[in-house]
């Protein structure tokens, strides 16, 4: 499984990448291995501020559907188009193009309260 150095994580299964006020959120490699093929993502909270720990949007896959859980307080800026055609890019390029969110980010405090990848590795026992 791929743990990226850069990224944070969270108890939840998301990770995020900051970039300035902004962040990039998806779903991890170990959360897109246990939910299996994923073949629909529903997020429709684009415009609206989502506090940390909130639903954001679901994740339907083959087995199950599973909620999105926002990694810090930010109001939802787009959603990544592609996943609507193509879903199943959260199973082939979590970290790249299965993003699923990008957020401007509230409090840039929380960033330091999410998990280091060494962190999110040892939670999951890889």
């Amino acid at each position: 499984m791929n743990f990226p150095s850069e990224l944070k994580y969270t108890k939840d299964h998301e990770w995020v990448r900051i970039e300035g006020n902004e962040a990039y959120v998806g779903i991890t490699d170990f959360a897109q291995r246990e939910l299996g093929d994923i073949v629909y993502i529903d997020i429709n909270s684009v415009g609206d501020e989502v506090a940390k720990d909130d639903v954001f949007g679901t994740v339907e896959a083959v087995k199950t559907v599973s909620d999105l859980f926002m990694p810090v307080t930010g109001t939802v800026l787009e959603t990544n188009a592609a996943l609507n055609d193509n879903p199943e890019l959260v199973n082939t390029d979590p970290y790249g193009q299965g993003w699923m969110v990008k957020v401007a980010v509230a409090d840039a405090a929380q960033v330091e309260g999410l998990l280091t990848a060494d962190a999110y590795k040892a939670l999951v026992g890889a």
